[in-house]
């Protein structure tokens, strides 16, 4: 019996069948093979075609079967992760009304402030576990603002996995958490937020039915079927943002456990048992995927916007006919601190833990006679380390003490500078895990089908590649000290 997960990124589509018998993948492919495109109209805009994600969706399946690595006719569920926040308009007909406006877009800060000034920051943080800030919600009442054209042709509002579960059945759903994440979900009467949709003045009827993450969400249609090469009424049963089922797919479900991922965005994730909230919401609180009216289960995010993206950037400074990997190798040379070299890596959006604010990236104390391309590198991921460091300081102000973080050894963590500055700034022991965001995706889908009797069956063959300790805490202290430094000089009105 087969699996099928789909992780809906940012930069590719990513899908991957898995065996329910080893919870192994027998065959993985993304698609485009290019980094797909972030269309920026604006300074600080960020959107996505949805209609392309679902024709790379498409691809990646139809890549993934030429592959003949198993039979399409065993695959008994599909599970679906999504790049989190993201705004996606249908009409009556299903057809979309609008780019998304994805999660890294800066636009809508004000209206989130508005919101929480006019209902109360006390009341938003309490019963939202958050600003409207710059969510899904906001992202919305920007539309009704500025294109009333497409706001009066509204039909459902739903979230990237919502669209392509929809693309793939013919039909509608959503979830507590993909609410949650937009900011309209209130956790004290466990309900949608009337406040939130009233405030906006939005429609209730907007929303498509709520269902459990792990239940059947539709049936992959006849036509979708014939043109993938899929049998029909393959269930879809699980769907999550990308964040939450990171988590899910390094088991961290309980309270305490700490996931983290260093992708197009850098993200610590933590479970809780209690509706906290950080009063500035320089990190915020969302249903995790486990999450139910009778056990509170929440995930406490730290979202970096410029983590990978950062990587890239300084990566195409470098010679790019050397791979990742190779580029790796070259900077383990350049000594720790990158001989004075600093990069503050906020160049993609508002940072939320820097309260919304757009600072822009910066690269500082360049030596003409000293550094090297390969230098900008190394800070580049030194820096997103030390943004990890700031950020986990916030939550551990909130009470989220992590004495053990997982991680799966991609992106970022492919790295042995970033993992060893990681490590060493945060001063918490990282365990590294072959994780796979659509493995993780194909595995809920096992759950949510009754495949696996419960969440400690379908993760019982997890175990870490390695634990990486922390080693030179002291040296990464001062070095992280002086990060601080310059990116305090910078929020210094």
């Amino acid at each position: 019996m087969l699996l099928l997960g789909i992780d809906l990124g940012t930069s590719s589509i990513k899908v991957s069948v898995v065996d329910v018998a080893t919870r192994q993948a027998v065959a993985s492919a993304h698609y485009p093979e290019k980094e797909a495109d972030i269309v920026s109209l604006q300074s600080g805009w960020a959107e996505q075609s949805p209609d392309t994600w679902w024709e790379y969706t498409q691809q990646a399946i139809k890549k993934l079967n030429a592959e003949k690595k198993y039979d399409p006719s065993e695959i008994a569920a599909i599970g679906i992760a999504y790049q989190m926040h993201g705004l996606v308009l249908v009409d009556k007909a299903q057809n979309v009304l609008r780019n998304s406006i994805i999660w890294c877009d800066s636009r809508a800060v004000s209206y989130g402030d508005a919101a929480f000034k006019h209902i109360g920051e006390s009341e938003c943080l309490s019963c939202l576990l958050n600003s409207p800030g710059n969510f899904t919600a906001s992202k919305l009442a920007w539309v009704k603002e500025h294109e009333p054209h497409v706001f009066d042709k509204i039909d459902k509002v739903v979230l990237p996995g919502d669209f392509l579960a929809m693309k793939l059945t013919g039909n509608l759903t959503t979830s507590i958490t993909a609410l949650s994440e937009g900011v309209f979900w209130n956790f004290k009467k466990d309900t949608l937020s009337s406040e939130v949709v009233d405030f906006f003045g939005f429609n209730n009827d907007f929303f498509p039915p709520v269902k459990n993450v792990f239940s059947e969400h539709g049936y992959l249609a006849d036509s979708v079927a014939k043109s993938l090469g899929l049998k029909p009424n393959i269930p879809v049963t699980y769907k999550a943002g990308d964040q939450p089922n990171n988590a899910l797919s390094l088991n961290v479900l309980e309270p305490g456990e700490v996931a983290a991922t260093a992708g197009t965005s850098g993200v610590i994730y933590g479970v809780s048992d209690e509706l906290t909230y950080d009063p500035l919401s320089r990190i915020n609180t969302f249903a995790h995927v486990n999450y139910s009216l009778q056990q509170k289960r929440v995930g406490v995010l730290l979202c970096i916007n410029g983590a990978g993206i950062t990587n890239r950037w300084t990566r195409s400074l470098c010679d790019t006919q050397k791979s990742y990997n190779e580029l790796n190798g070259v900077i383990n040379a350049i000594p720790a601190g990158s001989e004075g070299l600093i990069v503050l890596p906020f160049g993609n959006g508002a940072e939320r833990m820097l309260q919304n604010r757009l600072t822009g990236a910066q690269v500082l104390n360049i030596d003409f006679n000293k550094h090297t391309a390969a230098h900008i590198y190394r800070a580049g991921q030194e820096g997103v380390a030390f943004a990890f460091r700031y950020g986990l300081d916030i939550m551990r102000e909130n009470g989220m003490r992590p004495s053990i973080i997982r991680a799966g050894k991609a992106n970022m963590f492919l790295s042995d500078v970033f993992t060893e500055a990681f490590v060493n700034a945060t001063a918490v022991p990282v365990e590294l895990f072959q994780n796979d965001g659509s493995v993780g995706a194909a595995l809920g889908a096992g759950i949510g089908a009754g495949i696996f009797s419960d969440y400690k069956e379908a993760f019982n063959n997890l175990k870490p590649l390695k634990r990486v300790e922390v080693s030179k805490a002291s040296l990464y202290e001062g070095l992280y000290s002086k990060w601080k430094e310059q990116l305090d000089k910078y929020l210094t009105p």
